[in-house]
């Protein structure tokens, strides 16, 4: 129960989650170290292709070791066993992108943070009956922040975090956490293809400190 508190509080003070994949496990490294560097304390690695676990399972024993303070959670696990292979691992939260009691049952067993992907305010709720605290809006871009101001009087207590689609400006971010929301998901507006092929890391550097900065501005 520690970690998941911890987990939470880290999420709701950085006002933000980073979240990302790469096939390519050294330059997954270099992103998570640039990210560090500009200040994250908790950032998402998402299960989007086959050398996810082996990749995670490297990211974690470096994080270990050289940013001990970080906390690396795992995205899109959508079924049992994909939770059970990264609780194992030595993931710090589960993130997904449905909503799966099984996969809770899990988080759970673990006491990790589960945090489902929630499209409608049935999902909402079926989502706080497996125990959620946190509730990932997903797709951010198709609901839009007028989502939130709709439901959020619905679910007291609940937290809720726009991924997909965020864009990190002024007016964009401003406008989902006036609508309530207390944090956003961040993938690939801030790490951008390019910034991956290219090796960009002190561009992503910059952008993650100013990321940073717009979003305390408005928290």
């Amino acid at each position: 129960m520690k970690i998941k508190k911890a987990v939470l509080n880290s999420i709701l003070t950085q006002g933000m989650l980073p979240l990302f994949f790469y096939e390519d496990v050294e330059v997954s490294l270099q992103i998570i170290r640039a990210l560090y560097k500009a200040g994250i304390r908790v950032m998402e690695y998402t299960n989007r292709a086959k050398p996810a676990l082996d990749n995670f399972k490297v990211l974690r024993k470096a994080v270990d070791k050289e940013m001990a303070d970080l906390y690396l959670g795992v995205g899109t696990i959508k079924n049992i066993s994909e939770a059970e292979a990264f609780s194992d691992a030595g993931a710090d939260f589960i993130v997904a992108p449905t909503i799966n009691p099984e996969v809770a049952k899990v988080a759970h067993k673990y006491k990790l943070l589960w945090i489902p992907g929630c499209m409608t305010p049935t999902e909402i709720y079926a989502a706080q009956k497996s125990g959620a605290e946190l509730i990932k809006i997903f797709p951010a871009n198709v609901l839009g922040p007028s989502f939130i101001s709709s439901v959020k009087e619905i679910f007291p207590g609940l937290l809720f975090m726009p991924t997909g689609g965020v864009e990190l400006n002024p007016e964009n971010i401003s406008a989902w956490f006036h609508a309530g929301v207390s944090a956003v998901g961040v993938g690939g507006k801030l790490i951008t293809k390019d910034v991956l092929k290219n090796r960009l890391y002190e561009q992503l550097h910059t952008d993650t400190v100013n990321a940073l900065e717009l979003v305390k501005t408005v928290m």
